[in-house]
């Protein structure tokens, strides 16, 4: 069946899923997650020992797995963590899908997850398919107010071109900025995080392969979302560090 979603809010099950009364169970998961990490076990036995202990939904698991990390990887993403104002003169380089997606979501009501490495995620994910939303256009007006106020040296927006309509929020994003002034590129590239871990830049994301790769990043996403917290409360965050 074609995904004719129009928003990118909650799924169906997320308020019994995500509950008050489980947020609980998923911060012990993520605890116990992240210290099999830092103890080296394998990705997907650690996932299922720590899923099947909980009894955790597919959902569920996969929050878990986004907000857990090892010891190690929370102490290096936060040494090369920079804050808005550690950006300016800086080239800024941008997960455009990753970044934008995530204040798609914020708001749309969705389910927003702030990990064990004090990074703001979201639960969306795309198998090869990007579909624009009623909230594409606001986000990404978002973002250029962001970036522009952050004033990097330069400012590049990567969106992964083998994703269907990477093309079109690419020219959403270089249109938008056009129109107002705002400079900044946007491309279609392969290899995005390739391209991000090897830049040297500053870099937006909550991509964990890339934080764990890059020189230093910047959680944009967080940035975007506190900066505009009005427009889009009730923001549904759950804290599971």
């Amino acid at each position: 069946m074609a995904d004719s979603r129009s928003h990118r809010g909650p799924h169906p099950l997320d308020h019994q899923l995500f509950s008050a009364d489980v947020v609980p169970i998923l911060r012990d998961a993520v605890g116990d997650l992240s210290w099999l990490r830092t103890r080296g076990y394998a990705e997907a036995s650690a996932l299922k020992l720590v899923g099947d202990r909980y009894q955790l939904r597919r959902r569920q698991r996969v929050a878990v797995g986004r907000c857990a990390c090892s010891d190690s990887a929370r102490r290096s993403r936060a040494a090369r963590l920079r804050g808005a104002r550690e950006v300016a003169g800086h080239p800024l380089l941008i997960d455009g899908l990753n970044v934008i997606t995530t204040i798609e979501v914020a708001l749309s009501g969705g389910v927003l997850l702030l990990g064990r490495d004090r990074c703001m995620r979201d639960m969306a994910s795309f198998h090869g398919s990007y579909r624009l939303v009623q909230e594409t256009e606001r986000a990404v007006d978002i973002l250029l107010d962001l970036v522009a106020s952050l004033n990097p040296s330069e400012a590049r927006v990567y969106v992964d071109r083998p994703i269907s309509n990477s093309g079109r929020l690419a020219g959403i994003i270089r249109a938008t900025a056009a129109e107002r002034g705002i400079r900044i590129e946007a491309m279609t590239a392969d290899g995005v995080d390739e391209t991000l871990k090897a830049s040297g830049a500053v870099v937006a994301t909550a991509d964990s392969a890339i934080l764990d790769g890059c020189d230093a990043w910047v959680n944009l996403a967080r940035l975007a979302v506190e900066r505009h917290r009005t427009e889009v409360e009730p923001l549904w965050l759950l804290d599971l560090s």
